[in-house]
């Protein structure tokens, strides 16, 4: 839940979720999930480190997807409270779904004095293994429960993006996005081009793919405004990709306040390494070396 006023002082909550504690332990969707140890997709399940190949969960048409069969989306956690703030641990142990080493896992989630929700992810490991951590929670400016999405204003800073194959796993090029519908360097309706006739768009039924986030270091990678309540959400990040994910296949069925959530009815913009980095050598990597540490920071801000 995330309850935030709109341009007329009403109160909106824009944030998907389910009705109950018992939906959320078979989450289909990711709705609202942290997301491990590898964010996105994985081809084949496999990758190499130090020489010796590693098989990890499948779940996904031969592929692994967000961490695999059982990732950090079905983990429990332990978890302190604070004033403003709840702090989640987790341990992966040593070949959990078939990933090296033993990681220790922490997710900060607090709302600071500029209304905004600040995640901050931190991991270690015993052995070189792979690290690539988001939230995969679903937006809508007009309230969770308003439908479409089609006239929310997106704006990403990015000049390229990853095209993807028939399996929406990145081929490896880097591409433009100037002339193709995957420009949004300037604000623009999603609904503009979610169904245009691009096969990269018509092979997901919207988009599903990564953005290169301009700049370095902690920046600006997207704003998004919903045109009915003017709410406004800016995302920043230190992580060099996002992914742009129109809910082109959110699972039926009833969510909170009793309302069924339907294809396009929410956003989401996953902060992230690259999808399958590992058979990428020229991506950002996710390798994540013993000992040392994983950081990994996503602000939003609602106005």
């Amino acid at each position: 839940k995330r309850i935030v006023k709109d341009k007329n002082g009403a109160e909106h909550d824009v944030v998907l979720g389910r009705a109950s504690l018992e939906e959320y332990l078979n989450n289909t969707g990711y709705i609202g999930a942290a997301i491990g140890r590898h964010a996105n997709r994985i081809a084949g399940g496999k990758f190499t480190i130090n020489g010796t190949e590693y098989s990890v969960g499948i779940n996904e048409n031969g592929n692994s997807l967000h961490g695999g069969v059982n990732g950090f989306d079905k983990k429990l956690y332990s978890v302190q409270e604070y004033d403003n703030a709840v702090l989640m641990c987790c341990v992966s142990p040593d070949g959990e779904e078939g990933f090296p080493g033993t990681m220790i896992v922490s997710i900060r989630y607090s709302i600071t004095g500029n209304d905004a929700l600040k995640i901050e992810y931190n991991a270690v490991c015993d052995k070189d293994t792979v690290c690539n951590l988001t939230n995969h929670s679903y937006f809508n400016l007009n309230g969770h429960d308003s439908g479409k999405i089609y006239s929310h204003e997106l704006t990403i800073n990015a000049d390229f993006y990853t095209p993807n194959d028939s399996e929406c796993m990145p081929t490896g090029e880097v591409a433009p996005v100037e002339g193709t519908p995957f420009d949004f360097r300037k604000p623009k309706d999603i609904g503009r081009d979610i169904d245009a006739n691009h096969k990269q768009i018509q092979a997901v039924s919207g988009f599903d793919h990564n953005y290169v986030i301009n700049g370095s270091g902690y920046r600006l990678a997207a704003t998004v405004k919903g045109n009915e309540t003017g709410i406004t959400m800016e995302v920043y990040t230190n992580q060099p990709g996002m992914q742009l994910y129109t809910a082109n296949a959110l699972p039926s069925g009833v969510n909170k306040s009793g309302y069924e959530y339907q294809m396009h009815d929410a956003l989401c913009l996953e902060t992230q390494l690259f999808p399958n980095s590992m058979a990428n050598p020229h991506f950002p990597t996710p390798v994540l070396r013993k000992n040392r540490v994983y950081s990994h920071i996503t602000e939003y801000k609602f106005s």
